[in-house]
C-alpha cells in the first residue's frame, strides 16, 4: 500500500516538473536578426517591439507575433486616366520594408503582413499612380517615363511612411494604354512616314533642278566663251592646219576653184 502511495507521488512530480519545464521553456521568446516581435498578453499588444535577442513573455497568456524587417517586394497592379482622358495602366513592382519602430502600430491596425499588402499598399498604390497619371498626357506617360516614376514614387512614399512602411525602391514592370490610342499612335507614324516621304521627295526635286540649271549654266559659259575666242583669224587657221593640201575632187557648179584667202607677205620667219 505504502509502494503505491509512492509511485502515485512520483508520477505527480514528474508531471510537475514536466508542467514546469513546459512552461518555463514558453516563457522566453527568440527574435532573429531582421526581424521585430509585438508582445500580445491576454489578446491586448503591449508597447514596445521586440528586437533581435531573448526576450521574456509570460507564459500561457500570452503570444509573440514576428514581423519580418528585410526588404519585401510585391507587384501591384493600377489604373487611371491621363491629363487628355486616356485609359493607362500599369503594374508596379514595390520593395519596401517595415519601421521597427512602427511595428506595434501595425500589430494593432493591420495585423498581418498579407493585410498591410492588401489593405495599405495596393490601395495607396492605385492612389499614387492617380496622381502622377493626372499630370500628363498619355504621350508624355510613355516617352517620359522616368518622370512619371519620379512623381509615383514620391506620392507613394509620402502615403505610406504614415503607415510605418518605408519604400526602398519601385520599377515599372508594364505600361500599357488603349486600343484606341494604340490605333491612333499607328495612324500617327504612318502620317509621320508619308510626310517625311515628301519632304525627301521634294528635296530631291529639288536637287535634280538645281543640277539641271548649273549644268544650263556652264554650258551658257561655256558657248559664250567660245564666240569670244573664235575670231575670223582662228578660224581661217584652223582650216589651214586641217588642209591636207589638195583641192576638192568635186568643184561646185560654175567649176571654180575655192579660194583661200593666204597672205603671202607674211612668211615664216
Amino acid at each position: 500500500m505504502q509502494d503505491q502511495e509512492t509511485s502515485w507521488q512520483s508520477l505527480i512530480l514528474v508531471a510537475i516538473v514536466g508542467i514546469l519545464a513546459v512552461i518555463s521553456f514558453n516563457a522566453f521568446v527568440i527574435i532573429n536578426p531582421g526581424e521585430a516581435g509585438v508582445l500580445s498578453i491576454l489578446g491586448k499588444a503591449k508597447d514596445g517591439v521586440l528586437l533581435e535577442g531573448v526576450h521574456f513573455k509570460p507564459p500561457v497568456i500570452s503570444q509573440v507575433d514576428v514581423y519580418d524587417l528585410t526588404v519585401q517586394k510585391f507587384e501591384v497592379p493600377a489604373q487611371s486616366s491621363t491629363k487628355d482622358l486616356q485609359q493607362l495602366t500599369a503594374s508596379f513592382a514595390i520593395n519596401f520594408r517595415l519601421d521597427p519602430i512602427e511595428v506595434v502600430t501595425i500589430r494593432r491596425t493591420q495585423g498581418t503582413l498579407q493585410n498591410i499588402v492588401a489593405k495599405i499598399i495596393a490601395p495607396q498604390t492605385q492612389e499614387s499612380f492617380k496622381v502622377a497619371a493626372a499630370r500628363r498626357t498619355v504621350e508624355e506617360a510613355i516617352t517620359k517615363r522616368d518622370e512619371l516614376k519620379l512623381d509615383f514614387d514620391e506620392a507613394l512614399s509620402q502615403r505610406l511612411s504614415k503607415y510605418g512602411i518605408i519604400v526602398l525602391d519601385t520599377s515599372v514592370v508594364d505600361l500599357n494604354f488603349s486600343t484606341e490610342f494604340s490605333k491612333a499612335v499607328e495612324e500617327k507614324q504612318i502620317a509621320e512616314q508619308r510626310a517625311q516621304r515628301a519632304v525627301y521627295i521634294a528635296r530631291e526635286a529639288e536637287q535634280e533642278a538645281e543640277a539641271t540649271i548649273n549644268r544650263a549654266k556652264g554650258q551658257a559659259e561655256a558657248q559664250r566663251l567660245l564666240r569670244e575666242t573664235l575670231t575670223s583669224e582662228l578660224l581661217q587657221k584652223q582650216a589651214i592646219e586641217k588642209w591636207d593640201g589638195k583641192f576638192p575632187q568635186v568643184l561646185g557648179g560654175n567649176g571654180a576653184v575655192p579660194f583661200l584667202n593666204l597672205d603671202v607677205t607674211k612668211s615664216p620667219k
